[in-house]
């Protein structure tokens, strides 16, 4: 049987950040770990960081292992992760993003989590972070069961805390759909079969939040939960309203 965890994390012009995410994952108390970074197309000094800091690693012992990947033809976040899927030689899959930080004890809580309830599929509170990484004092709660029907109302699972056990979910379920908010159509894929996400409500990732485009994200935000309603869930429009009005009531319960 399998063990311990891989963490995928594409990387797309993430210089300013991945040094600190990077550490946020050699830093876990949890040890078991590979971590799979997807460059896709970076034009920074992305890639140099991380192969410095592949370097200055090179000879530690132990279960870690740090890999440098190229996602291929330029297709965005979803190609990346799935490439780092693909890739991936751990029983559990763990999603962050290269702007993203996870604090020491996030791996090693979540598995004993993840163990004790038999989970396919869980997710953890967090909090929001300025751009320097610095806790806003913001933590957003999440709900300890979520379903297919209650996701689509509430999207509150955040791609940096999500984990799958590869032994019990297939590659085909945790692919992500070459769709815009590809993540949240990967948890309502994976919920819609049946299988439920279980959250565990401790703020185990801090979440940066740039001040600068909050309001184009909003619009955007929007646009993308509509698309994924109507062309991808392929809901009523009634129905599509009727999620919409409680997903615009978290999202802004989230934020305040």
């Amino acid at each position: 049987m399998k063990t311990g965890v891989s963490v995928i994390i594409p990387v797309h012009n993430a210089g300013k950040f991945i040094f600190d995410t990077m550490m946020s994952v050699v830093s876990q108390e949890y040890t078991d770990w590979e971590m799979i970074l997807v460059n896709d197309h970076s034009e920074d000094d992305s890639v140099n960081i991380i192969r410095d800091f592949i370097d200055q690693r090179k000879g530690k012992k132990g279960t870690q292992e740090i890999k440098l990947l190229d996602a291929g033809e330029k297709r965005g976040a979803a190609n990346a992760r799935n490439t780092g899927i693909d890739a991936a030689t751990r029983r559990y899959i763990a999603f962050l993003d290269a702007d993203d930080m996870w604090e020491p004890e996030k791996l090693k809580e979540q598995i004993v989590f993840q163990e004790k309830i038999g989970a396919e599929f869980t997710f953890t509170g967090y909090e929001f972070a300025d751009d320097n990484g610095v806790s806003i004092d913001k933590i957003v709660q999440v709900p300890f069961h979520m379903e297919y029907r209650s996701a689509l109302k509430n999207t509150t699972i955040f791609t940096s805390t999500v984990m799958f056990d590869s032994e019990k979910l297939s590659r085909d379920l945790m692919y992500m759909p070459d769709v815009p908010s590809e993540d949240t159509a990967c948890w309502w894929k994976v919920m819609r079969s049946g299988i439920p996400a279980w959250g565990l409500n401790r703020p185990l990732t801090l979440y940066r939040r740039s001040g600068g485009t909050l309001s184009s994200n909003k619009i955007t935000a929007i646009k993308r939960i509509w698309n994924l309603y109507r062309n991808v869930e392929h809901l009523s429009l009634l129905r599509s309203a009727w999620c919409f009005m409680f997903y615009a009531f978290h999202a802004v319960m989230r934020r305040i």
